[in-house]
């Protein structure tokens, strides 16, 4: 069994939740280190002596418990006296799953944690049965902070050498084992990404696979570019593939699902109100893009845009794509303690860039945090409490 790293952040939210009476949820794209981040707690509860059940759905030897009514015969031989902690691993396997949990919550002293690669998990009839009783941890491939710790690159890289590997392999955390063979890392992030599309999504719906890769790398190539399925549509149809806008948009809502892009609405900053067309799309893990479409230095800007999305969510910020008049901030973030207007550019130097970046930030009239992002390294300036961070060290600034 090869080494679990401790992913401090996300361990200490589901460490928050035990032992409260909500399920919790644990949320995120295939391979991005749910089923390690049960096995930690797994550990933490056998050096407590607590008692639980622990099911990965994806092995071999849980398959007969196919629907409902089996998990709850299983689990129920299981439980003697006493509190369980019940660990179920890709549950969405199972059919109507969600009457299993809620008979366990009901009948059983227990504390209930659950793992899948789909938001639909927190649709449908689940949010029937269980409305207002479960919390979900919302899990993301590695950091940069993160890469880091799991690479244990020497000290013959430097930071910014390091960064640029982050670029390129993303934050998967399985390519810890192939210390940086582009070969092997990234047939390792295509089979993860030919799994998701096969198991995550065709396997659950009706749809075809040349379609889902076309709008795939479609939006692949389109991070951080405003697009709609109207858009995609009149791009599709022009190469003489005929698609409808509702079709194209029933593969995004299967893509977003599975967690494979992530989507930042537009948000009127003046008028306050979300807006109803265009949107961004950002990719879950950059190294996905290498195996899309190989080394695209000049996607770097796009490239970092999308890392520092990422690293908002991260840190617990609703995330939407600001505009004010006919200008546009890359990202306005939220939470219930704070909101932060960001523009990010992989450099400022050139002084139209810096101006362009500047105005943008200088037109929102209120007194929140407003932040420029950049490569740039020893660049310091506060232009009307405007601040210029270098996007290494922003990066690296807070664990939260």
């Amino acid at each position: 069994m090869q080494k679990l790293h401790n992913r401090k952040r996300y361990f200490d939210e589901l460490l928050a939740h035990k032992d409260k009476e909500l399920i919790k949820i644990i949320t995120g794209i295939r391979r991005c280190g749910k089923s390690s981040l049960l096995e930690l707690f797994k550990e933490h509860l056998k050096k407590q002596n607590a008692k639980f059940i622990h099911i990965n759905f994806e092995s071999l030897e849980f398959e007969h418990l196919s629907d409902y009514k089996e998990l709850y015969k299983y689990i129920k031989s299981k439980i003697k006296s006493g509190k369980y902690y019940l660990l179920f691993d890709e549950i969405q396997v199972v059919k109507d799953w969600q009457k299993a949990i809620e008979s366990f919550r009901l009948d059983f002293e227990c504390d209930i944690y659950i793992t899948g690669s789909n938001s639909h998990l927190l649709s449908g009839e689940f949010s029937t049965y269980l409305t207002g009783r479960f919390v979900e941890i919302k899990l993301l491939p590695l950091s940069f902070a993160e890469f880091l710790e799991f690479h244990e690159l020497g000290n013959e890289f430097s930071l910014e050498d390091k960064f640029q590997k982050y670029l390129i392999f993303g934050g998967m955390p399985i390519l810890a084992q192939y210390k940086m063979d582009e070969i092997n890392s990234f047939q390792a992030l295509e089979g993860i990404i030919s799994s998701i599309l096969q198991k995550d999504i065709l396997a659950r719906c009706d749809a075809s696979y040349i379609l889902l890769e076309k709008i795939t790398k479609f939006l692949a190539s389109n991070i951080g570019s405003l697009t709609s399925p109207n858009n995609i549509s009149s791009v599709l149809t022009s190469d003489k593939n005929s698609i409808s806008r509702n079709s194209v948009d029933k593969y995004i809502k299967l893509l977003t699902s599975s967690f494979v892009f992530y989507e930042a609405n537009r948000y009127d900053i003046k008028g306050k109100a979300l807006l109803k067309t265009g949107q961004k799309y950002y990719i879950a893990d950059t190294g996905f893009l290498g195996v899309f479409f190989g080394r695209r230095d000049s996607d770097f800007g796009h490239i970092l845009e999308n890392i520092v999305f990422l690293e908002l969510l991260r840190r617990g910020y609703s995330v939407q794509i600001g505009k004010i008049g006919e200008l546009e901030i890359d990202f306005v973030a939220s939470n219930l303690k704070e909101k932060i207007y960001i523009q990010v550019s992989q450099s400022i130097m050139d002084e139209k860039t810096r101006n362009r970046e500047l105005r943008a930030l200088q037109s929102i009239p209120d007194n929140y945090e407003k932040i420029i992002i950049s490569m740039d390294k020893n660049y310091a300036l506060s232009k009307e409490g405007i601040k210029i961070k270098n996007a290494i060290e922003w990066l690296l600034e807070m664990e939260l």
